[in-house]
């Protein structure tokens, strides 16, 4: 049976409640910061005696600032109390900030509507660490990447729809303010209502004191954090990410004007292209990581976040239009369509990097501490941002234009990417995992539910070639150590692969005893440290595409760690240039095509009491039956 679509979430009660709260949060917070800066903008005279550009880069300020000072706070706040009950309060919060807005606008008292931004980021801030933390306790793992998906798509299109609306109805003459203030207080209201529906979902430590000092909190949580190395590199991840689109977005207004000569309504046709696009990306991150959490996207996504960055710079040099034009007169002139394709496929690419990222940190982090986690990144993607902005000042001080900008940017985001795939080759591993089954072969996983999310287990597999490992890793959620052959590890390519997924080298008692004893002792710490650790008892490829006896070594690894054994076998890979079927090679790339298809059945786990080698071998013979 197919799984279900990450649109069906909005049709049930634990997820559509919590999305169109939060996305009436994203839409009202930037109807509001959008509006203000507008209005500051082109009747600056009559509010204050800032100037314009002063004012339009202290609102954005002064709304990320809460995130700096409240972050660690509301992570602890988050983590201690009810997430539905905590959400109400922070509606309710959102409701009075909107309110004394209100007064501000019809007042028109400047103060009041600087303090009212300050308030909608502590809002945000608040509901952040709730945000991220609600959706583990919610959904199952197999739909934390469409459900953050659909979170994501939600954030950035009510960004854009929230600037849109902001600088629409603000320039409603002479009503335009009146109706942002009665705007503002009734999208908070219909995030109230939303809130009520969201269901109970108890706090992950109740009896948790909270320490109010932002400092050490917040050195304590990114300190908790750097424990778990994947979940902390996730963090920077993340906080990169925004770094690299506060430094292209922040551009786009001047890009714009100066570059594509274009009006306001150019600069909004960017934002929106870059939006939809983060949209679509975010959506089809399910659909290309098989309804699990797929980390390997995110090294795809950094390769198009450089590669559309550096196209962007180079379609800006070729665009031709000198003439003043409008969001329509912009798109006849010669060499604008292929500057919104790279804008579009910027965010697309953004999409594909970010979710699993925070499906990784919601999924792998401890579910005590998730909601400080979070609010340890929202600190780092604050600093990020403000760093970005330091960076953008330095860069076009030095002389560089925007176009060149954007070319540093992604070759900056190269060079970060190289640097945290070589820290957690994890990333690389399921990249390439995830590229084999989606370019070379067409990948079918049969019981793929019986491969726990948690705990330790040994799975076990016939051996049919040298990319059943790939193939295995591409079908699990989880990390897996591979017991491979030690001269494998000798090969130049398949060896620096294996490595890099710490796979354990094992050898005949006869060639090495050493090392056989070795790979033991290293099998027994991983299955102890709850690890999945996949072996082929086989001990060799197949020369003839059947199943070659098992050998004894699975009866001492179950000796030693009591752990369920879990049957699986490769169907339809016999035959593959990479196996050792002895038929013309022509004829067997030509047997198999580029889109192959391959399946993996997943047997039933075995009790570590039970499984004997010839058992073992008759489960993994059966579930492969007759496709070799």
């Amino acid at each position: 049976m197919s799984k279900p679509s990450q649109f069906t979430l909005l049709t049930q009660r634990r997820f559509a409640p919590f999305f169109w709260t939060q996305f009436l949060g994203a839409f009202n917070d930037n109807l509001f910061k959008t509006a203000l800066i507008v209005i500051l903008t082109f009747d600056a005279a009559s509010w204050t005696t800032l100037s314009p550009s002063m004012v339009t880069n202290l609102i954005p300020g002064l709304f990320i600032l809460p995130y700096v000072v409240f972050s660690a706070t509301a992570g602890q706040i988050a983590e201690k109390f009810e997430k539905a009950g905590l959400t109400r309060f922070i509606k309710w919060l959102e409701i009075g900030i909107m309110a004394m807005a209100g007064v501000g606008w019809l007042t028109h008292t400047l103060w009041l509507l600087i303090l009212a931004i300050v308030g909608m980021g502590t809002h945000s801030t608040l509901f952040g660490p709730v945000k991220y933390a609600y959706m583990p306790q919610q959904l199952k793992p197999e739909e934390l990447t469409g459900g953050n998906g659909m979170v994501e798509m939600g954030t950035f299109v009510g960004i854009l729809l929230g600037q849109i609306a902001g600088d629409v109805i603000v320039m409603q003459q002479p009503w335009g303010i009146r109706m942002v203030a009665a705007a503002t207080i009734a999208f908070a209201v219909l995030g109230l209502i939303a809130s009520y529906r969201i269901p109970v979902t108890p706090a992950p430590a109740p009896d948790l004191k909270i320490n109010w000092n932002p400092l050490t909190e917040s050195w304590r949580n990114i300190s908790f954090a750097r424990r778990n190395r994947s979940v902390f590199l996730s963090m920077l991840g993340n906080s990169w990410f925004w770094f690299y689109g506060a430094l292209v977005l922040a551009q786009f207004p001047v890009y714009a004007m100066t570059y594509l000569h274009g009006d306001h309504s150019v600069f909004v046709m960017l934002l929106t292209a870059f939006s939809l696009g983060i949209g679509a990306g975010s959506l089809l991150c399910e659909r290309l990581s098989g309804h699990k959490v797929e980390i390997g996207l995110v090294p795809f996504g950094s390769i198009g976040l450089s590669l559309f960055g550096v196209d962007l710079y180079f379609a800006s040099l070729g665009y031709a239009g000198t003439a003043s034009v409008d969001a329509l007169g912009m798109l006849a002139q010669d060499g604008s369509w292929r500057i919104l394709f790279d804008v579009i496929l910027i965010g697309v690419f953004g999409g594909f990097f970010i979710v699993p990222l925070f499906a990784l940190i919601q999924l792998r982090c401890d579910p005590q501490h998730l909601s400080r986690t979070i609010a340890g990144m929202n600190i780092l993607n604050a600093l990020f941002m403000v760093a970005a902005a330091g960076v953008a000042m330095l860069l076009l001080g030095q002389g560089l234009s925007i176009p060149q900008l954007f070319l540093a940017t992604a070759i900056m985001n190269a060079i970060v990417a190289v640097y945290i795939f070589t820290l957690v080759p994890e990333f690389l591993m399921r990249f390439l995992a995830w590229l084999l089954i989606h370019t070379l072969h067409r990948v079918k996983v049969v019981g793929a539910e019986r491969i726990p999310d948690e705990g330790a287990a040994v799975l076990v597999c016939n051996h049919v070639s040298y990319v059943d490992a790939i193939v295995i890793l591409a079908a699990s959620p989880r990390p897996i150590r591979f017991v491979m052959d030690h001269r494998i590890f000798k090969t130049p390519l398949m060896g620096w692969i294996f490595r890099t997924a710490k796979a354990i080298p094992i050898a005949p008692a006869k060639e090495d005893p050493w090392l056989l004893e070795k790979a033991y002792v290293d099998i027994a710490h991983a299955l102890h440290d709850g690890e999945l650790v996949c072996i082929f008892p086989e001990g060799r490829l197949t020369s003839t595409g059947e199943i070659n006896e098992f050998k004894g070594g699975i009866s001492k690894i179950v000796e030693r760690s009591q752990v369920p054994v879990i049957p699986m076998a490769l169907r339809g890979l016999w035959g593959h240039l990479l196996s050792r079927s002895k038929d013309n090679v022509l004829e067997r790339a030509f047997r198999k095509g580029l889109r192959s298809r391959l399946s993996l059945a997943v047997g039933r786990p075995v009790d570590p009491v039970a499984a004997t080698p010839e058992l073992l071998q008759q489960a993994v013979l059966d579930l492969r039956g007759d496709l070799r």
